[in-house]
């Protein structure tokens, strides 16, 4: 790669993959996404913002044609292209898409269209294509079946011998099916609280596919391709792929990490486990709840952007670490009020009474109450911010972890988890305040099961009772247990476990109810003792009563009855005998 830093400009429809591809190139060095937007508007109004400035901020626009699919969405990124290279002649253009028309990609070079690389081309590839393309060159894709040469318009049939053909198929679908088979099992061994045997079995089953993924490389690579793709002995550590559907790569965290590099893999696991459900399977109902699976899922995506940019910030204001317990609220609240503005739309507005309400004025007015019941209350948040800006280690659960082994990746990403479910409920909670049963609301954002003023208002009631019952008892005893409920992302929904740390301080600032609270666990873990002896020795001796007394009594009483019936019997018999003989 050359020295030359690569300004990006990403434009693309689907979120996940915007957020994903940006996560991905933040490890790379010499490489900046100057900005990842939705919409070629946006992106114009980017580019015309920049030309004022510094004409060479941005040295490559990367984009795809709409959604990747419909007709209509093509041409118009066609023409989008054209525009572009009206506005800007030099600036280099990288189609990345899902689209393989020969003719579209054919009328994409026809317009200026610098080069073409297909989503789930591994990462080191689509970073020398960026180069390529930046540096001035061009880069068309070249697959099995069709190559578009840099000094061709026309695309040229390239036949490969028919074992090739089929060799690298087998490949691709054995590689597919390993790697979605590894994915599940990595994620089952992620699960808190897994039984040893369990996670010694999936271990086991881990260690057998990463095998089989090596064998299939070696037997159905051919040298060039291996050395390409410059494949990992059998024992190397398995790496997360950032997506199913958009980069297919693999990272590992080496022993000396970079802060970027750091956050990088741990928001690429959090970005994988943000794709199973998210359905809630715990007893404690959440806000999020209300919300269509898909809504979550935006939710939760957006605010890990959004904490991700916090990040980028911080670092460059160079914050010193002594600042973060001082500005972890402010922190918090600043990441709240951001995924409030981009999840609603700065501007949008809802219609009421004949009176056009901005959603997020009116959402942003409960600030003081989210933050005293929801954001104040997230716990860690200081270890996560000091772990992903100054690489400190993680003390969780009474054990002190290093910064690159993979039980602090795994803590601290609880601790992210929980973060963006917490901080997801006080999006919604004033929603649920304000506008909980408007029809628009409604159809936009919650389940089905949830759509009716009946069920809305039920749901609200059980959130009320979550809130006193945490306030009042729940919070008390697990300060009282020195131990935080954390809410993660689970293969089976969203689950919540329990940490251990030290909450002493907690503890001497609590008065009213929660002191009484811990008070009465006090007593009952003092009197439990002396009660369970008591109890003991009065049932041993309801035990000895009943069956040495009555039991013994009640036994002779019978005995008696049936030697009764026993004499009685043979009494009749003598008689009936005596009866019969003659006379």
């Amino acid at each position: 790669m050359s020295d030359r830093p690569l300004k990006l400009l990403l434009i693309d429809q689907d979120p996940i993959f915007r957020l994903g591809l940006r996560i991905a190139l933040e490890a790379i060095p010499n490489l900046e996404a100057i900005a990842v937007v939705e919409t070629d508007t946006v992106a114009l109004q980017i580019l015309a913002e920049i030309a004022e400035k510094d004409p060479n901020q941005v040295n490559l626009v990367v984009l795809e044609f709409g959604n990747g699919r419909s007709t209509t969405s093509q041409q118009l990124g066609l023409q989008f292209c054209r525009q572009l290279r009206a506005l800007y002649p030099n600036l280099p253009i990288l189609l990345l898409s899902s689209i393989q028309e020969q003719g579209l990609l054919l009328a994409a070079k026809s317009v200026g269209v610098n080069g073409y690389c297909p989503k789930g081309t591994p990462l080191p590839e689509l970073v020398a294509a960026m180069q390529e393309v930046a540096n001035g060159g061009s880069y068309w894709f070249q697959d099995t079946e069709a190559i578009i040469t840099p000094n061709s318009s026309l695309l040229t049939p390239h036949s490969p011998l028919p074992f090739s053909k089929l060799r690298n198929n087998l490949h691709l679908s054995g590689i597919t099916n390993i790697d979605a088979t590894l994915a599940a099992v990595t994620a089952q061994l992620q699960i808190p609280g897994l039984p040893v045997l369990d996670r010694a079995i999936l271990a086991g089953q881990r260690r057998e596919l990463l095998a089989a993924r090596w064998l299939l490389n070696r037997l159905l690579l051919s040298p060039q391709e291996r050395q390409k793709e410059q494949i990992p002995a059998a024992d190397e550590p398995l790496l997360t792929p950032l997506f199913s559907s958009a980069i297919q790569q693999r990272q590992t965290v080496s022993p000396l990490l970079s802060p970027g590099t750091l956050q990088s893999a741990l928001f690429t696991s959090c970005v994988t486990k943000l794709q199973l459900p998210l359905r809630n399977v715990t007893d404690i109902p959440l806000e999020i709840d209300i919300f269509r699976e898909d809504k979550k899922r935006e939710l939760l995506y957006l605010i890990l952007q959004k904490l991700s940019e916090q990040l980028d910030e911080l670092r460059t204001s160079q914050i010193e670490i002594n600042q973060l317990n001082e500005l972890k609220n402010t922190l918090i609240r600043d990441l709240w009020q951001a995924a409030i503005i981009d999840f609603f739309g700065k501007f949008s507005q809802i219609k009421i009474v004949n009176q056009n309400i901005e959603i997020v004025n009116l959402l942003l007015q409960n600030t003081e109450v989210v933050q005293r019941d929801i954001l104040n209350k997230i716990p860690l948040i200081g270890d996560l911010y000091s772990y992903l800006l100054f690489q400190t280690e993680l003390n969780i659960d009474n054990t002190c972890y290093p910064v690159v082994s993979a039980e602090a990746k795994s803590q601290a990403l609880m601790i992210l988890e929980n973060l963006l479910i917490q901080v997801a409920n006080g999006v919604v909670q004033p929603l649920l305040n304000y506008l909980a049963d408007v029809e628009e609301i409604k159809q936009n954002f919650y389940g089905r099961q949830l759509i009716s003023t009946r069920e809305i208002e039920r749901f609200r009631n059980e959130l009320s009772w979550k809130y006193r019952l945490k306030n009042y008892i729940d919070e008390p005893k697990a300060v009282f247990e020195s131990r935080y409920e954390l809410f993660v992302i689970a293969p089976r929904g969203i689950a919540n476990i329990s940490v251990y740390a030290p909450r002493n301080q907690e503890l001497v600032k609590l008065s009213n109810i929660p002191l009484v609270v811990t008070l009465l666990l006090e007593f009952s873990d003092a009197i439990a003792p002396r009660l369970k002896s008591l109890l003991a020795v009065f049932g041993s001796g309801i035990v000895f009563i009943l069956t040495q007394i009555v039991g013994r009594g009640l036994g002779l009483i019978g005995r008696g009855i049936l030697q009764g019936i026993g004499s009685v019997s043979s009494v009749e018999k003598n008689l009936r005998r005596n009866s019969d003989r003659p006379k």
